[in-house]
C-alpha cells in the first residue's frame, strides 16, 4: 500500500515533520510529494541523517534513514518562516500531482501537510482550505470535513466560512447530505455498522423554542425527524454548550456541528496535536494534520509530528477498511 504525502507550505513545519517519517513503524509506504532539495536543506538545518531517495514509481524498501520522494521543484529557495508568493504554484502542483495519483490508483490515500492560506490568496488563488480545493478538483459536491481524536469525532455542515455567511449556506439539503455522508464514511472506513449521530443546533440553546432563532424549528429538526423515520440513528438538535458532556456523548459516534468554531474548539482542546482532519465524500481517502504551518517553529527542531503520524496511520487504516471499488 502506498500513501501520498504533500509537504504543504515550504516555509512552514511540513518538511520538518516529514523528515520524522522513516522512524515510524507503519505498515505502508509513505511517498512524499515535494522538492527533494527542500527536504535535504531542512535535514541539514535540523541535523537529521535522513537520506532523500527519488521515488521512481516502484515499491522500494523501507528503512529508518530513507525518505522516498516524488519530485516537484520549487520556483526558488525557501527561508524558514517566510512564505514566498513565487512558490505558490509549487504548493498547488504537489496537491494536483497527489490528486491525480490517487485517482489513477498510483496511491491508496492522501495525507496533506499544512498550507499557508494567506500566501495562496495573496497570489490570487481563492483558497479557503484543502477540503474545498479537493472537492472542486474532483467535482465532489457532498464532501464533509470531519476531525477525529480519541473519544470524539466532529463533522461540519459548513467549513471555512465567515460567520455572516453561515446562515445563507445552511439548508435542509446541506444538513441532510452532511449527516448521510458522515454515516457512510463511518460505516465504510471505521467499521461502524449503524452510526449514531448527534446534531447540534445553530443558535444558543438550540433556539430556545424559537425565542433565540427559528432555524432549528424550520429545518434542522424536520431533517432529523425525516432521517429518523428512514432508520438513521440521529438525534437533536441539541444545544452546543451542553452537547459535549460525557453523559451526552456516551452513545454517539460523531457530532454534527453547524459551523467550524462550534465544534472544533472542543475537539482540539481534547486532542490537539493528536487529532486528524478527514475529508469524507471524495473519490479517495484524504487525511491531514490538525494544525497549521507554525511558521515560527520551522527549522527550529520544535515541531511535533504527532498529528502527522496519526493522520498517516488513519489513512492506512481507512485504506485497509475501504470497501471494494465498483467496476466502472
Amino acid at each position: 500500500m502506498k500513501i501520498a504525502l504533500t509537504l504543504g507550505e515550504p516555509a512552514g513545519i511540513g518538511p520538518d515533520i516529514a523528515l520524522q517519517i522513516p522512524q515510524w513503524e507503519l505498515s505502508s509506504q509513505i511517498i512524499v510529494i515535494g522538492d527533494p532539495d527542500l527536504l535535504a536543506e531542512r535535514a541539514r538545518l535540523l541535523g537529521s541523517r535522513v537520506r532523500i531517495a527519488i521515488w521512481d514509481g516502484a515499491t522500494t524498501g523501507r528503512s529508518a534513514e530513507t525518505l522516498n520522494v516524488l519530485p516537484v521543484e520549487r520556483a526558488r529557495g525557501t527561508t524558514c518562516g517566510q512564505p514566498d508568493v513565487a512558490n505558490v504554484p509549487y504548493v498547488l502542483k504537489t496537491l494536483d500531482t497527489a490528486v491525480q495519483g490517487c485517482l489513477d490508483g498510483t496511491f491508496d490515500a492522501l495525507v496533506t501537510g499544512p498550507v499557508q492560506k494567506s500566501i495562496l490568496n495573496k497570489a490570487g488563488i481563492r483558497f479557503t482550505g484543502h477540503t474545498e480545493y479537493l472537492a472542486d478538483a474532483t467535482h465532489s459536491p457532498d464532501v464533509v470535513m470531519m476531525l477525529a481524536t480519541a473519544g470524539l469525532r466532529v463533522a461540519l455542515a459548513t467549513t471555512h466560512l465567515p460567520l455572516k455567511a453561515i446562515f445563507g449556506a445552511l439548508s435542509p439539503q446541506r444538513i441532510e447530505r452532511t449527516i448521510l455522508t458522515t454515516c457512510s464514511g463511518l460505516h465504510d472506513f471505521f467499521g461502524i455498522a449503524s452510526p449514531r449521530l448527534l446534531v447540534l443546533g445553530l443558535n444558543p440553546h438550540a433556539g430556545e423554542e424559537g425565542e433565540l432563532g427559528t432555524e432549528e424549528i424550520e429545518y434542522i429538526a424536520p431533517v432529523i425527524r425525516a432521517l429518523q423515520a428512514n432508520g438513521v440513528a440521529v438525534r437533536g438538535p441539541l444545544p452546543a454548550d451542553t452537547a459535549f458532556l460525557p453523559g451526552v456523548l456516551a452513545d454517539t459516534d460523531a457530532v454534527i456541528a453547524m459551523y467550524h468554531d462550534q465544534g472544533l474548539p472542543v475537539l482540539k482542546h481534547m486532542g490537539f496535536g493528536e487529532a486528524v482532519n478527514i475529508t469524507l465524500g471524495l473519490p479517495f481517502i484524504r487525511t491531514s494534520v490538525d494544525h497549521g504551518t507554525a511558521l515560527e517553529h520551522a527549522g527550529t527542531g520544535r515541531a511535533h509530528a504527532g498529528s502527522l503520524r496519526r493522520a498517516a496511520q488513519t489513512a492506512i487504516e481507512m485504506a485497509t477498511a475501504r470497501p471494494p471499488r465498483r467496476p466502472a
